[in-house]
């Protein structure tokens, strides 16, 4: 009897190759706040075209990317979606676990609105105030010197905000929105205090830390990764204030409203325009060797990057997406027809 003799690599390979080609409905992960559009053009995709409708969890950016990158095959996601884009650590993941040609796409921008219910009266916030409300440790008055956060109402923090309990309802460590508001609302306040500032050229490991770490009092409260739910939570409660996307604050306008951050409102004009400080870039990224295996994957590319999707009058747009302007459109639209290989 004949014996064909396979290597453990080869057996692996063949395995990915039927896997992948076993499963016949794309699978998307990541990001809570790429989910609605996400959503939108896999339900127009499938509405339009012969391939099912692709399966769009919402899971958090690090958590989509942690299984995006565990390996390829059935039981592996297609695509993963980001509100923060990708690690060089995460990409040594993917590489580490086989999937090493990926491709990024970034989709449009985003702001991270800081809200509350429209039943209470408007936040008017600097980026200070939002480090001095939810940082673990805030300045004494002395250069150098630290003390945990001490800050118990909205008072403490800025003598002519309301004398209310800080209540902030946000998310998880897993969360893109959550490194991102860490980055540009925490730092962003955080670096208004000179000798912090001075800091991050001495002691770049310290200045973060110091600047980007959330206080565990009960003052900050991880709301999940369902931001429909920390809207559930302002109407509930109208003290509290909570952090999501903008796309979730103009599709609850009714319900709730955002503060201002640095004398601007966080609108669609403002976000545009690179006005409205806490904003960032949005992106999914496409597992290459899926494609041709998983039917439908660079049809769906195709349609999220088409001028009807995340065009100026979109309909992404319409779902509170900030396009990007066209020849950054070009640019990534080329590069997902190419499944150009990722570049850090």
């Amino acid at each position: 009897m004949f014996k064909k003799t396979l290597t453990v690599a080869a057996i692996a390979g063949v395995f990915v190759a039927g896997a992948a080609q076993a499963r016949d409905q794309i699978r998307i992960v990541g990001s809570s706040t790429v989910f609605p559009f996400s959503t939108a053009v896999a339900e127009q995709f499938g509405k339009t075209t012969s391939f099912k409708t692709p399966v769009v969890e919402s899971t958090g950016s690090g958590g989509g990317l942690k299984l995006f990158c565990s390996g390829a095959g059935d039981e592996h996601p297609d695509i993963t979606n980001a509100s923060r884009r990708i690690k060089k650590s995460e990409v040594e993941k993917c590489a580490k676990n086989g999937v090493t040609s990926i491709t990024e796409v970034k989709v449009g921008y985003d702001g991270i609105a800081v809200a509350n219910s429209k039943k209470a009266a408007k936040f008017a916030l600097t980026l200070q105030d939002l480090f001095l409300a939810l940082a673990k440790d805030v300045p004494t008055g002395e250069e150098g010197k630290t003390q945990p956060n001490p800050n118990k109402t909205w008072k403490d923090v800025r003598s002519d905000l309301p004398n209310i309990k800080i209540e902030v309802l946000g998310p998880p460590p897993t969360s893109g929105t959550r490194d991102a508001f860490a980055e540009l609302a925490m730092e962003g306040g955080c670096k208004t205090v000179p000798w912090i500032k001075a800091l991050k050229k001495k002691d770049k490991k310290a200045y973060k830390s110091l600047c980007h770490t959330v206080r565990e009092d009960g003052a900050y409260i991880e709301a999940g990764e369902n931001d429909n739910l920390i809207v559930q939570k302002l109407e509930a409660n109208k003290n509290a204030l909570g952090i999501f996307g903008y796309s979730f604050l103009d599709q609850n306008a009714d319900k709730v409203q955002g503060s201002s951050i640095n004398g601007k409102d966080v609108t669609f004009e403002n976000i545009a325009s690179g006005d409205y400080p806490v904003s960032r870039a949005l992106y999914f990224y496409v597992k290459n060797a899926h494609v041709g295996k998983v039917p439908g994957i660079q049809e769906f590319v195709g349609e999220f990057t088409s001028a009807k999707a995340w065009g100026d009058e979109g309909y992404l747009a319409d779902k509170g997406l900030i396009p990007m302007p066209k020849s950054e459109r070009a640019k990534f639209a080329n590069d997902a027809k190419a499944l150009a290989n990722l570049s850090m």
